[in-house]
């Protein structure tokens, strides 16, 4: 029998996003836990390494970790991994502001999946890029950054969007899916 699978995350919107990209034909035992890790420094995908060693450390078992990126092309990618800080202490009309002197509103969501079975082994990361602009905010303000980034091609927010279309197009939904695919290979295999 297989240990769950653990995601450290302690918002309750990232885990019910993740469980309905996920879907029903997801069989393995998965659980959530809230772990105060260590706020890294640097590029996304290494920052995701050191998040997913560290849970799998504390877990002993195998861990999902996800980081999020919004990166404003205008600032050469930042506010990148550290959207959270920029959001926590701007809020989305700040978010939008920060591009007040640049003609170019063009971002990018990425999300990092980072997947790890046990202490002792490789991480894996799964990334999903989704191109948007940033825009005045508009929409529910219950997650995020959503009321401000609108996806290339619409012309709502994420926040504007119903979650079922959201998760059709999202950064996270994109990535999610490489995560499922790499999972679901992973348990036929152990079970041949």
């Amino acid at each position: 029998m297989s240990l769950p699978i653990v995601f450290v995350t302690g918002n309750a919107k990232k885990l019910e996003e993740f469980v309905a990209i996920l879907g029903k034909d997801f069989s393995r035992l998965l659980t959530s836990k809230k772990i105060d890790l260590p706020e890294y420094q640097g590029e996304a995908e290494d920052i995701c390494r050191d998040k997913c060693r560290a849970a799998a450390n504390l877990v002993k078992g195998p861990v999902i970790i996800e980081d999020t990126c919004l990166c404003f092309n205008a600032l050469k990618g930042l506010p990148g991994p550290y959207i959270k800080w920029f959001l926590e202490k701007l809020g989305p009309e700040g978010l939008h502001q920060m591009l007040f002197g640049f003609e170019d509103k063009s971002a990018e969501a990425v999300c990092t999946f980072a997947y790890c079975s046990d202490e002792n082994s490789e991480v894996q990361l799964f990334q999903g890029r989704t191109q948007g602009t940033i825009v005045s905010p508009r929409g529910s303000r219950d997650f995020g950054w959503d009321p401000c980034f609108q996806p290339l091609g619409y012309d709502k927010t994420y926040a504007e969007l119903s979650k079922e279309e959201k998760n059709k197009i999202s950064h996270r939904s994109k990535a999610l899916e490489k995560l499922k695919d790499f999972l679901l290979n992973n348990e036929k295999k152990c079970k041949k």
